[in-house]
């Protein structure tokens, strides 16, 4: 079974999501053939590679809202995050475009190293204190190798701005196209979506039904045909 999760590393609810969904994914029964990949979704396409600016002053002006009702959010998040067992700063964090992670994010895929370089994304973004946007791609190298990739390999997509840029293109116009327009949103067998950073309980029903709900293969043709198996290739005789 394949759960695809549509994220953006500067969402931090999808940051708490991860954390969530990994705690049902763990006590599944099934989880040693349950594949996971993740999807790309910017939160701020339009913003410009060099334009960054404090998480606050963001959500002043994207939402509206009062620097007091800003932090008094990101104190909320903080507290959600905790509860999962993650750390969260809730001062002094910064915002940035985010579409470089994610072509970086699809070397990992083709690596096997996809999700310890998300998560060590979100670590750097939403746990440490050193920014993840204000210290140019070598920061980013850094968590590549960190995640197991190769770090010229990972300057060279960083240094080519066409590398995986499809591929990211893609994954965004996917989740348009199954309704996603929020994440973090997970697709389970592409036949049950969930959407948000729901509890891992839910999460867990969500993987429960999904697996139990698969369609058995059907054969269409029943009688006898040449085929190759373990034991070799039958050969026609006439």
């Amino acid at each position: 079974m394949r759960v695809e999760i549509w994220s953006d590393i500067a969402c931090p609810w999808c940051y708490v999501g991860k954390a969530r969904f990994g705690k049902a994914l763990d006590a599944f029964p099934h989880r040693d053939q349950v594949e996971v990949v993740h999807r790309s979704f910017e939160l701020d396409p339009g913003r410009a590679k060099g334009d960054i600016q404090p998480v606050l002053t963001m959500l002043t002006e994207k939402y509206g809202m009062s620097e007091a009702q800003a932090q008094a959010g990101e104190d909320n998040l903080g507290a959600q995050a905790a509860a999962e067992g993650l750390d969260y700063r809730t001062r002094g964090r910064d915002h940035g475009n985010t579409f470089d992670m994610h072509r970086l994010l699809h070397l990992a895929k083709e690596r096997g190293r996809q999700d310890e370089l998300i998560q060590l994304l979100y670590r750097a973004n939403f746990a440490e204190e050193r920014s993840l946007f204000g210290e140019g791609d070598e920061r980013l190298v850094e968590l590549a190798v960190e995640a197991g990739l190769d770090a010229d390999e990972a300057r060279a997509v960083l240094a080519d701005p066409a590398a995986y840029a499809d591929e990211v293109r893609a994954d965004e116009r996917e989740a348009a196209r199954l309704g996603a327009n929020g994440v973090p949103f997970f697709v389970l067998d592409r036949t049950y979506g969930v959407s948000g950073a729901q509890p891992a309980e839910v999460f867990a029903q969500a993987l429960t039904r999904a697996w139990g709900e698969r369609s058995p293969l059907r054969l269409v043709d029943q009688g006898e045909a040449e085929a190759c198996g373990p034991d070799g290739c039958a050969v026609p005789q006439h």
